[in-house]
C-alpha cells in the first residue's frame, strides 16, 4: 500500500485500493484445481469454521458502535469479511465434491416400474409351411394386451483404479481449499493492518494540527495587537490570518481522509458502513523504534508455500489416476424384476406374476486409444514440474520479500530518528523566531519561513512514522507470521 504526504497530510490512496483490489479478486493464489495490535501484531487468527460464519439476519437492525483494538478488528474481519466467507463456502464446496467422488465407490441401486398397455397388439408373420401353407405368411398376435414390470438393480464398481486414486485424494483436496482460505484471510489481515495504522497516525496528526492552528491563532492575536499600536504592518496580519486559513483547510481535509479510511475499513471487515466504529489501540515513536526484526524464518509458515506443497501432491495424484486408465476395470450387476402378463388390468391377479433374476460381471480392458492416456500422463508430469518451479520461485521470493522488509525496516528507524529530532528542533525553531517577532526582534518573512520548515518536519516524521509500521507488517507477512 502506498502512502504519500503533501502539505502534513496523509492521503488514502493506496489504503482505499488495497480494499477495492480485494474485493475485486476471487482469490489470492492462482494454483491448479484438485482432481476430484500493538507494534507487534496480534498472533495468527485461526480460520473460523463453517458453522461460526455470522449469516446475515432479515431486516435492516439498528446502527451498533464498535470499540475495538488491533486485535478485536482483526478476529471481526476473519469472522465477517465476505472475501473469508466465500473462501470457507469454497471449502465446503469442495466437502460436497469429496462426498460425490466417495459415491462413485459405493453400491448404486435404482428400482424401476413399467407398465405397458397394447391398445394393438403387434402382428407377426409366420410361415405357411407351420400349417401346410408354403409360400405365404401366416398373421399372429403374440403377448397379452397389459404387460407390468418391476425391479431393483445393484451396481457396484469392483475395481476402477481413477475410483480409488480420486478417494486417496480427497484430504488433500480439502487441505488445498484450507490454505486457500488462510491465504485470503492473511490478506485481509495484512490490509487491516497497515489502514489501522494508518488511521492511528492520522488521529495523531489531527492533535499536531489543532496544536498548530492553536499557536497559529495565538500569533494572528498577537499580530493584531502589535498592528493596532503601530508596531507591525496590516500584511503581517493578513499573512498570518492566510496562514491560519491553510491550517483549518488541511485539517478538514486531513478530517476527510480520516473519514475515507474508516469506510474502508469497514468494507474490509464486513462491518456495516452505518455502524460507528472507533479504534482503541496506541500508536507512539516509542512502540516502534522498540520494535526488533528477527533473522530466523522457515518457507513452510508462509501459506503460499504450503498451498504449493499440496498443490504438488495433486498433481502425483493426477499422474497416477492416469496410470491406472491402463489397468482394466471391474463392475458387478444384478438384477430382480417381476413381470406380469395379462388381457385384464388387475395388478394383484394371481398366477400373472412371473420372476426374473440375473447377476453379471463386466471387466473392461483397455487395449489401445491412440496413445490418449500417454499424452495425460505427460501433460500431468509437465503441470508437475511447473509447481516444483512455482516452489523454488516462491522461495526466492519470500526471501526477497523478508529481506527487503528488513532493510526497509532498518531504513525507517533511522529515517524515523532524525525525523524524530528534526521535527523537535522545528518546533523550538519556530517558537524562538515567533518570540523574536513579538518582541519586534524578526520580520514576519522569519516566522512564516519557520511555520513552513516545521510543518514539513512534521509531515516527514509522520511518513517516517507509517513506513517503519508498514515494514514491520510487511516482513511478518514474508515470514508468515502477521
Amino acid at each position: 500500500m502506498n502512502r504519500t504526504f503533501r502539505k502534513g497530510r496523509m492521503t488514502w490512496r493506496g489504503a482505499l485500493a488495497a480494499v477495492f483490489l480485494l474485493s475485486a479478486q476471487a482469490s489470492p493464489a492462482q494454483q491448479t484445481k484438485p482432481p476430484s495490535q500493538q507494534t507487534t501484531p496480534s498472533p495468527q487468527q485461526p480460520t473460523p469454521s463453517p458453522q461460526q460464519i455470522q449469516q446475515p439476519q432479515p431486516g435492516s437492525a439498528a446502527p451498533q458502535i464498535h470499540e475495538l483494538s488491533l486485535a478485536e478488528a482483526v478476529d471481526y474481519a476473519t469472522k465477517n469479511s465476505v472475501l473469508v466467507k466465500n473462501a470457507l463456502l469454497d471449502y465446503q464446496i469442495q466437502e460436497q465434491s469429496n462426498r460425490a467422488t466417495t459415491s462413485q465407490a459405493l453400491p448404486q441401486v435404482n428400482a424401476n416400474l413399467g407398465l405397458t398397455d397394447y391398445i394393438q397388439i403387434p402382428t407377426t408373420l409366420i410361415p405357411g409351411e407351420f400349417v401346410n401353407q408354403p409360400g405365404t405368411f401366416i398373421p399372429l398376435k403374440f403377448g397379452t394386451q397389459y404387460n407390468a414390470t418391476g425391479g431393483i438393480t445393484l451396481k457396484q464398481v469392483l475395481f476402477d483404479g481413477q475410483v480409488f486414486v480420486g478417494l486417496q485424494a480427497r484430504q488433500a483436496s480439502l487441505d488445498f481449499y484450507r490454505q486457500k482460505q488462510e491465504i485470503t484471510a492473511q490478506m485481509v489481515r495484512a490490509n487491516l493492518h497497515k489502514i489501522y495504522y494508518q488511521l492511528l497516525i492520522s488521529k495523531t496528526q489531527v492533535d499536531q494540527i489543532d496544536a498548530n492552528i492553536a499557536a497559529q491563532k495565538e500569533l494572528l492575536h498577537n499580530s493584531t495587537e502589535m498592528f493596532k499600536n503601530g508596531f507591525a504592518e496590516q500584511l503581517d496580519v493578513d499573512k498570518a490570518t492566510v496562514q491560519l486559513a491553510n491550517l483549518e483547510s488541511e485539517k478538514i481535509q486531513l478530517n476527510f481522509n480520516i473519514a475515507n479510511g474508516y469506510l474502508g475499513l469497514k468494507v474490509l471487515m464486513g462491518m456495516p458502513v452505518k455502524d460507528s466504529l472507533r479504534l482503541t489501540d496506541t500508536l507512539t515513536y516509542e512502540m516502534i523504534r522498540d520494535a526488533v526484526l528477527g533473522d530466523e524464518y522457515k518457507y513452510a509458515d508462509r501459506h503460499e508455500y504450503q498451498l504449493l506443497q499440496i498443490n504438488q501432491k495433486l498433481n502425483e495424484y493426477d499422474i497416477k489416476r492416469y496410470k491406472k486408465e491402463y489397468i482394466p476395470t471391474a463392475n458387478l450387476t444384478a438384477n430382480y424384476a417381476q413381470n406380469q402378463f395379462t388381457n385384464d388390468f388387475n395388478l394383484t391377479q394371481k398366477n400373472s406374476w412371473f420372476p426374473a433374476t440375473y447377476i453379471g460381471l463386466s471387466v473392461n480392458i483397455p487395449i489401445f486409444d491412440g496413445f490418449y492416456k500417454d499424452a495425460n500422463i505427460k501433460q500431468a508430469k509437465l503441470r508437475l514440474r511447473q509447481t516444483m518451479n512455482n516452489v523454488d520461485s516462491l522461495k526466492n521470493r519470500i526471501d526477497n520479500d523478508v529481506k527487503t522488509a528488513q532493510l526497509r525496516f532498518a531504513a525507517s528507524l533511522s529515517t524515523l530518528d532524525y525525523q524524530k529530532k528534526n521535527m523537535d528542533l522545528s518546533e523550538r525553531v519556530y517558537q524562538q523566531t515567533r518570540k523574536k517577532y513579538e518582541q519586534g526582534l524578526g520580520s514576519n518573512i522569519e516566522i512564516t519561513t519557520a511555520l513552513s520548515d516545521q510543518k514539513t518536519a512534521q509531515a516527514n516524521y509522520f511518513n517516517a512514522l507509517y513506513n517503519a509500521v508498514i515494514a514491520r507488517v510487511d516482513y511478518l507477512t514474508a515470514i508468515g507470521k502477521l
